[in-house]
């Protein structure tokens, strides 16, 4: 994640976030200590445990440079104009052509809505570059993963916490 992205968080978020960083970073010596004890029971080859705490050690050092990246680049509290315009931050309705339904979503990360009761898409998926920027009753299209072209209609854009 070299490429900064600008990811717009709200407080609430990011003080989820910062304090599941702070608690991730507080277990290191937990699982430190697990492989530790899991290396002195003898041969590394065929040590579940010593390669179950390693393996945990990775994802857990993978997350926290995932989170140290997001919290750093992240803008907080500054939600999106209330204009009408698709962008990261807001709650997009839509409707797909040929599709009688409408679908209800947020357009940002995934962290930013993860306890949200809506689906998450992010503004980097086919259909979030394809909406951004679009204005309410504008058509756009994406392709979709098998090829095949979709169009797709924003009916409404409103910031997320309008949304709540």
């Amino acid at each position: 994640m070299s490429d900064t992205k600008v990811t717009w968080l709200t407080q609430d978020a990011y003080d989820r976030l910062k304090q599941e960083l702070d608690e991730m970073i507080e277990n290191r010596p937990v699982i430190a200590a697990r492989i530790n004890d899991s290396r002195e029971e003898g041969d590394l080859k065929e040590n579940g445990g010593y390669h179950a705490a390693r393996e945990e050690q990775g994802q857990a050092e993978a997350r926290i440079r995932h989170l140290q990246e997001l919290l750093r680049s992240a803008k907080v509290g500054e939600a999106p104009a209330n204009d009408g315009t698709a962008g990261p931050g807001k709650v997009l309705t839509v409707k797909y052509e040929g599709d009688d339904e409408e679908e209800k979503f947020l357009l940002a990360t995934r962290e930013e809505g993860a306890e949200g009761e809506l689906d998450v898409y992010s503004p980097e998926s086919p259909l979030g570059k394809a909406l951004l920027g679009a204005k309410e009753g504008e058509s756009r299209e994406y392709e979709l993963p098998n090829g095949k072209i979709q169009k797709v209609t924003l009916i409404k854009a409103v910031p997320y916490t309008d949304a709540k």
